[in-house]
C-alpha cells in the first residue's frame, strides 16, 4: 500500500497551516476540546480528498490506496485494515463530491472569523485545498476534464464563501527564477543582448484580469481548464511520472471583436508563467503576411512569423483565408509549412488559428496534420445587449464620461436593434458607437454659451447617441456648415 508523494505532502502542509490557525480560534470560544478540533483538521482533508476522487465518478485503485496510506494511520478504524474494492463496496467515497458544492463549516468558519479580525485563514485554507485538489488530479497519469473542472468548481465555492488565492503560484506553478529571462514585451529592433525582461506574472493575477473582462464566460472557463492541465502535468513532470503528449494549440472560433486577440494575448501570458514557453510574447498575423506570389517564398515567409514568434504565441487571424484561394494559390504551401513548423518547434511556441466557426471546421479539415495538432477549439459567442452596454459603460469609465437615464436606454434600444449575423462587430461595434457619441457630444458642448460645467462635460445624452437608422460609423454629428450668402442684387445708379 503505497501513498502518493504530492497527496501526503498536500495533506502534511493542509494539517500544518490549518491546525494551528483553528486551534487559535478555539481558544476564543469556552468549553470547545482542542484536540478534537485538531482531528476535526485532517477530518477536513480527507473530506476533500474524498471529493476529489469521486468527483468524476472513476474511482481508481491508485487514487484509492493513497486515500487508505496517508489517513489509514491518521484517522484508525478500519481504513487501516480496508483496500480499494472495501472502499468501493463500502460507499465510503461515493457521493462526497457533493462537499464540492457548498462550504463546509470549517471554511465558513474561517471566512467569518476573518472578516470580523481582518485575517485571512480563509486564503490559507484555499491554498491548501488547492493544493490537495491538483494532488488528486495528478495521482493518475491521464487527467479528465470533469476533474479539472471540478477544481474550477470548487474554487468558484470557496469564493463566495470569501476565501480567495493568496499571492502564491500554487501547486504546478513553476518558480518565475527558474524560467530563464524571457518574455514581456519588448522593442522589435531592440538587439537580444539589450532586452531586460520582467519576470512572469503570477497566475492568479492573469486569472483575475481574464475573468475581469466582459462576458466571456464559456472562454473563461476553457482557459482554465487549459492552465490546470498544464498545472497537473507540471507535477507529474517535477516527480518524473510519464505525462500524456497533448497538444496545446487551439482554435478560436468565433466572430470579430469577440475578444479573441485579448485572450490570445493572456494566454501567452499564463502559458509563459506555467513555463510552457519562455517569453511569452504574442504575434499576430495573417494571411498576407504568410502567403507569396512566388515559387519559394511563402515556405520563407512563414519561417520569418516562426522566428519573430519563438517562445511565444503566434496568433494567425483570419486562418481560413490560406485555404480560399484558386488553383495556383500558395496558400495550401503555407498550410503544409506550417503543420511542419508546428512539430519541429512543439517544444518553442503555441500556435492559435482563429475566424469564423463554420470557415474554421474548413481550415482543419483542409490537412490532416491540423486536426491532430489542434484538437481543441474554443468558441467566442456574440455579445448579448447587457453585455455590449457593459463594454459601452466600461469605456465611458475609462475615458470619464457616464450616460444620463435618456442615453443608457437609447444605447441599449440601439445595441437591441443590431442584427445578429454572421460578421457583426461585436466590441468593435460597441467601440465604435462610443466614439461616435463622443464626437457627436463635443459637437453639441462646443455650442454651449459660456463655459460649460464639469457635468456637462462628461455626461452623455440621448440626442448624442445615433438614432437606430445611424450606423456607428458614420453618425459622427458634425457642425452644419452655414450656407453660402445669397447674392444682393446690383442697384442701378
Amino acid at each position: 500500500m503505497n501513498a502518493d508523494p504530492g497527496l501526503e505532502g498536500a495533506v502534511a502542509a493542509f494539517e500544518r497551516s490549518l491546525t494551528p490557525i483553528v486551534l487559535t480560534l478555539a481558544d476564543t470560544v469556552s468549553g470547545i476540546d482542542s484536540a478534537a478540533l485538531a482531528a476535526d483538521v485532517t477530518r477536513e482533508a480527507f473530506n476533500l480528498a474524498a471529493a476529489f476522487v469521486d468527483c468524476d465518478d472513476v474511482h481508481t485503485d491508485a487514487e484509492l490506496w493513497s486515500l487508505l496510506a496517508i489517513f489509514g494511520p491518521r484517522l484508525g478504524g478500519d481504513l487501516r485494515r480496508a483496500d480499494p474494492a472495501d472502499v468501493r463496496r463500502s460507499g465510503l467515497v461515493h457521493g462526497r463530491q457533493a462537499w464540492l458544492d457548498a462550504p463546509s463549516s470549517m471554511l465558513d468558519l474561517l471566512a467569518r472569523y476573518d472578516r470580523r479580525h481582518a485575517t485571512d485563514h480563509a486564503r490559507t485554507y484555499h491554498d491548501r485545498a488547492v493544493a490537495i485538489a491538483f494532488a488528486i488530479a495528478a495521482i493518475d497519469p491521464y487527467t479528465t476534464e470533469t476533474e479539472l473542472r471540478a477544481i474550477e468548481r470548487f474554487r468558484t465555492t470557496m469564493a463566495g464563501a470569501g476565501a480567495g488565492p493568496g499571492p502564491g503560484g500554487g501547486p504546478g506553478v513553476p518558480d518565475p527564477a527558474t524560467l530563464g529571462a524571457g518574455g514581456g514585451p519588448t522593442p522589435p529592433d531592440a538587439p537580444e543582448a539589450e532586452v531586460v525582461r520582467d519576470p512572469p506574472r503570477p497566475l492568479e493575477e492573469l486569472l483575475a484580469e481574464l475573468d475581469a473582462l466582459v462576458g466571456l464566460e464559456g472562454v473563461k472557463a476553457e482557459v482554465k481548464l487549459v492552465a490546470n492541465l498544464i498545472r497537473v502535468q507540471n507535477l507529474r513532470e517535477e516527480r518524473d511520472l510519464p505525462v500524456v503528449d497533448q497538444s496545446r494549440h487551439l482554435v478560436f472560433a468565433g466572430n470579430p471583436g469577440t475578444g479573441k486577440t485579448t485572450v490570445a494575448r493572456l494566454l501567452a501570458q499564463i502559458y509563459r508563467t506555467l513555463g510552457v514557453v519562455e517569453k511569452g510574447h504574442l504575434v499576430e498575423t495573417d494571411r498576407s503576411a504568410m502567403v507569396a506570389g512566388f515559387v519559394g517564398q511563402t515556405a520563407t515567409k512563414v519561417v520569418e512569423v516562426f522566428d519573430r514568434a519563438d517562445e511565444g504565441l503566434l496568433l494567425v487571424d483570419e486562418a481560413y483565408a490560406l485555404v480560399r484561394g484558386g488553383g495556383n494559390d500558395f496558400g495550401r504551401e503555407a498550410i503544409d509549412t506550417l503543420v511542419k513548423l508546428i512539430e519541429d518547434r512543439r517544444d518553442r511556441i503555441v500556435v492559435v488559428v482563429a475566424g469564423y466557426p463554420e470557415e474554421m471546421g474548413e481550415l482543419i479539415g483542409s490537412n490532416p496534420g491540423l486536426r491532430s495538432r489542434f484538437p481543441k477549439t474554443i468558441v467566442f459567442d456574440d455579445y448579448s445587449t447587457d453585455e455590449l452596454v457593459a463594454i459601452f459603460t466600461s469605456m465611458g469609465e475609462k475615458n470619464g464620461y457616464r450616460c444620463d437615464d435618456g442615453a443608457a436606454e437609447k444605447v441599449r434600444t440601439w445595441f437591441d436593434a443590431q442584427a445578429r449575423d454572421k460578421g457583426f462587430g461585436n466590441g468593435r461595434v460597441a467601440r465604435n458607437l462610443f466614439e461616435a457619441a463622443v464626437a457627436r457630444h463635443a459637437s453639441r458642448v462646443v455650442d454651449i454659451e459660456g463655459s460649460p460645467t464639469d457635468a456637462q462635460l462628461t455626461t452623455l445624452e440621448a440626442a448624442d447617441v445615433p438614432d437606430l437608422d445611424e450606423s456607428a460609423d458614420s453618425a459622427i454629428r458634425r457642425k452644419p456648415r452655414p450656407p453660402d450668402p445669397v447674392p444682393r442684387p446690383i442697384e442701378p445708379y
